[in-house]
């Protein structure tokens, strides 16, 4: 169906330029009413950009361009929101070390900000400065990666909330710890005793439970054939114990006594592991505080209902 419009121009008196009338059915471009961009939105929902324009016979940019439309009118009509728990982390959106910031509200379980220049505190600030100081402030909890930035802004502009690091980004460069084990085994390393090490990587990154009945034989075997990427493997697989703790003190004495083990292992990417957990210790042991506990327990609980999405 199609719809001709006869829409006036009035040139401005002031400033003598001509501008056009505004239609309040016409979405942002001109050729769709706004009634059928935010069909197109919501199709958009479940499909793929390509799929609703070779549904709809229209062009990738098109579908595009009216998504946008939609998704801009939800985020009107929900406004500003007042996160009480939040998660910030960065994603690179081109190569070249070019980052953006996402923060999300994880209470109710969605992206609430994506902006900034790069992952400075310049750039997280640019979010609180959008959220207001009222609604910062009461934010109680924080969670994110070990980036000092993000921690610096996070503490200045939202002073009652408590910094939680991630347990993710913290096993991850206990991971990359354990990779530079197994490369310095297989340059130390020649011949024969080279094949036991060499393409297993996946197999010691990974949880024992994780892998495949053939992964388990092989890292057995590697285990059994390596003295020292066998101690590091179960340093890996023990640390995940510190979570476990409710009490601080019983998190820290795991922690000591793990650290302890480390001496005479001449396991250094671990030793470089360890002072860094010592370094942001305050950020890990947030995990045994009661508030953080029951603010944890309070996310881990499934929300009663679901709101439905607004068309």
């Amino acid at each position: 169906m199609f719809l001709e419009v006869e829409v006036r121009r009035v040139e401005c008196r002031r400033c003598g330029s001509v501008r056009q009338e505004r239609l309040s059915f016409l979405a942002n471009n001109p050729l769709y009413t706004k009634r059928f961009a935010f069909y197109v939105g919501r199709r958009c929902r479940s499909s793929t950009i390509k799929d609703v324009a070779k549904e709809l016979h229209l062009d990738w940019h098109t579908v595009k361009d009216l998504e946008k439309q939609y998704m801009a009118e939800q985020l009107r009509r929900i406004g500003t929101p007042g996160p009480k728990v939040i998660g910030v982390d960065e994603i690179s959106i081109r190569k070249g070390h070019t980052y953006r910031i996402v923060v999300s509200d994880l209470v109710r379980e969605r992206p609430i900000w994506f902006g900034g220049k790069d992952r400075s505190e310049a750039s997280l600030d640019m979010f609180f400065e959008w959220l207001g100081p009222k609604k910062s402030a009461g934010i109680r909890l924080g969670v994110m990666d070990m980036w000092k930035p993000f921690r610096n802004s996070t503490m200045r502009s939202a002073p009652k909330a408590s910094i939680l690091f991630d347990k993710f980004h913290i096993l991850r460069h206990l991971g990359e710890a354990l990779d530079k084990v197994r490369k310095g085994e297989y340059a130390r390393l020649s011949g024969q005793k080279r094949r036991f090490i060499k393409g297993q990587k996946y197999a010691l990154l990974s949880h024992w439970e994780n892998l495949s009945l053939d992964g388990r034989k092989s890292l057995k075997t590697l285990l059994a054939a390596n003295k020292r990427l066998n101690t590091a493997y179960v340093l890996k697989e023990s640390f995940g114990q510190l979570w476990d703790y409710g009490r601080e003190g019983w998190a820290r004495r795991f922690f000591e006594n793990w650290r302890a083990s480390l001496k005479w292992q001449r396991l250094k990417p671990y030793e470089a592991f360890a002072e860094m957990i010592e370094r942001h210790w305050d950020g890990i042991a947030a995990y045994c505080k009661p508030e953080t506990i029951d603010e944890m327990k309070r996310l881990a609980t499934p929300r009663g209902g679901t709101m439905a999405p607004q068309d």
